[in-house]
């Protein structure tokens, strides 16, 4: 049984897919241990974990080099990485040495926005035998045509477009299909419709599986929170509370304590002789 035949059955059975982003040792080492399906190395790397003000700085380097992280961290975990933008649009020869850079850094399977565009280098990269991901709805890497990070799939027309776009990407051999930012409806239409999963980011309770940003899920982010995004974790608040509590015992010597400190060997004691 292939992957795709795999994804199909489970999605028959009713199985829910957990998806969660990582981009480090550290977190891929814990959520390794943890009952999540699948870890994404997203281009939102740039925002997250780079500082940028959107998903376009990501770049081949970048997401190779947390893809080697998060390999090696979790190394039980079915592991995708984001293609960053303009990925294939300059050349096939090009695209597919950064689908082999993935892989070669650890990456099961890719994930590419969009496909009426994508069509030809899809089927590429799915006849070398590499998973693909698709990703319909909310595509980051239009946010300036989109006049940012909005909703998609409101008008019916635009959600019909969606729903083309999602069985094109079944057709030409998607593994799954990720829709981002769309009602309810559409993200349950896309879920009767496709017989490959369908993971949504903001998209209803209807679909096949769901996605969280690692940070955004904890509490980690401060700045910005999508209505989707639920916190399991104030994890800003725990992670300040902790710094602050280690500066506090450091002024008031009570950091280190005997121990958390490295003491010296005690002397041997000298043998004392005994006249016979």
């Amino acid at each position: 049984m292939n992957l795709t035949d795999k994804f199909i059955k489970l999605k028959a059975d009713g199985k829910k897919w957990t998806v969660v982003t990582s981009y480090d040792y550290w977190s891929a080492n814990i959520l390794n241990n943890t009952n999540v399906d699948a870890l994404l190395v997203g281009d939102c790397a740039a925002m997250v974990m780079h500082g940028h003000k959107n998903t376009l700085c990501a770049d081949p380097e970048m997401l190779a080099t947390h893809t080697r992280a998060v390999a090696k961290g979790a190394p039980d975990k079915f592991i995708i990485t984001a293609l960053p933008f303009m990925t294939g649009k300059k050349s096939l020869k090009e695209g597919l040495e950064t689908v082999e850079m993935f892989v070669k850094a650890g990456a099961h399977a890719v994930k590419i926005e969009g496909g009426f565009t994508n069509e030809e280098f899809i089927k590429t990269i799915v006849g070398m035998g590499v998973p693909v991901i698709g990703h319909i709805g909310l595509k980051p890497m239009h946010i300036h045509m989109l006049r940012g990070f909005k909703v998609q799939g409101k008008k019916q027309e635009d959600a019909d477009m969606i729903l083309v776009e999602g069985m094109m990407l079944e057709e030409i051999g998607c593994t799954c299909v990720v829709a981002e930012a769309v009602p309810p409806n559409v993200g349950q239409r896309l879920s009767k419709k496709l017989a490959i999963p369908v993971i949504g980011i903001g998209a209803g309770p209807h679909v096949d599986g769901h996605g969280l940003v690692f940070q955004d899920m904890l509490g980690l982010t401060t700045d910005f929170k999508p209505k989707f995004v639920r916190q399991y974790v104030n994890g800003a608040d725990l992670v300040t509370t902790g710094v602050n509590d280690f500066v506090s015992d450091v002024n008031d010597l009570n950091y280190p304590a005997p121990s958390e400190t490295y003491l010296p060997k005690k002397k041997p004691t000298p043998i004392k002789l005994v006249a016979a």
